[in-house]
């Protein structure tokens, strides 16, 4: 008869002094946000940011002088009298966290910490789809009619992407597609026999065209099946698209992002403001241009018989 008695210590009673090494919590719905590291920020005192545009461009006379004593040419430059004014637009939230749980749980990560840091970035990930949706500042909801383009056959082409190049040729800066939309363009790329090059830019790849990365962000929606292509001139000085953020925050984190610690109350529970202040602009209209209606669920059957 075999004794079935143990001989040694055993896993199940070992791993009860054993310390498991244990990740922090893990959010599948974190992107890297990609617009906004492609944004330049500029700050805007007292929430208010007025662009001023000129008025009747044409009006404005120059001459090319010739070896003569011609009259020269008299003018000014009118301002718009009524600029549009944007405001900064607020994402908030309130983290509480109950003092029992950050004393006694706080190792090997602390509580409020994790908290806070899972918060800011859903918080980060809803400002992004705000510079993209938000229907007053949002970059589709700001594309003047002229620079709003439709795919020819539904599939994103290079033709189509060639036409939106043409809108905004002056020192265009990166297309913002969905990851699916960017998938449909490389397949259409792919069965022309031109598939498109790569290019690292902070450490990852992106497919690019024309020489002009294309930017994924799930933040571009598919709606019926069909997305919508952005190409954008960024930066103050080029007149392009720039984000907007809330300098000298009182407990800022970055640009125009502030955690304050707003008391604890009669139940202990701790209670934590995380605001974060943004909004975009776009500086003059050719800046900006999109494709719209582009499918992003049609595939090509190649036979190689």
């Amino acid at each position: 008869m075999v004794d079935s008695a143990p001989t040694a210590l055993g896993d199940v009673a070992a791993r009860q002094l054993a310390n498991a090494t244990k990740t922090t919590a893990q959010l599948s719905t974190i992107t890297p946000r990609w617009l906004v590291h492609f944004l330049e920020w500029v700050p805007v005192e007292a929430g208010i940011f007025r662009l001023n545009r000129v008025k009747d461009e044409s009006a404005i006379e120059v001459d090319c002088s010739s070896r003569d004593e011609r009259i020269l040419p008299k003018t000014f430059v009118d301002y718009e009298e009524n600029p549009r004014e944007i405001l900064l637009s607020a994402v908030n939230a309130v983290v509480e966290v109950h003092t029992r749980v950050s004393d006694l749980y706080s190792v090997p990560h602390p509580q409020i910490a994790e908290q806070l840091r899972l918060t800011i970035e859903t918080i980060k990930e809803r400002q992004e789809g705000e510079l993209i949706n938000n229907g007053e500042y949002g970059l589709l909801a700001n594309v003047a009619p002229e620079f709003r383009l439709k795919t020819r056959d539904g599939r994103p082409t290079p033709d189509d992407m060639d036409e939106l190049i043409s809108r905004v040729w002056k020192q265009p800066a990166f297309f913002l597609a969905h990851p699916k939309a960017i998938a449909a363009f490389g397949r259409e790329c792919t069965r022309r026999g031109v598939p498109p090059p790569t290019v690292s830019i902070y450490g990852s790849p992106f497919l690019t065209w024309r020489g002009i990365p294309l930017v994924p962000s799930d933040k571009v929606k598919i709606e019926n099946g069909k997305s919508k292509i952005l190409l954008l001139r960024t930066g103050q000085e080029r007149q392009g698209v720039i984000g907007l953020y809330q300098p000298n925050l009182p407990g800022e984190q970055s640009l125009g992002l502030s955690v304050r610690f707003m008391g604890i109350n009669n139940k202990a529970i701790s209670s934590y403001l995380i605001s974060l202040y943004c909004s975009a602009a776009v500086l003059t209209n050719d800046a900006l241009a999109v494709l719209e209606d582009v499918e992003v669920d049609q595939y090509h059957v190649y036979n190689y018989a």
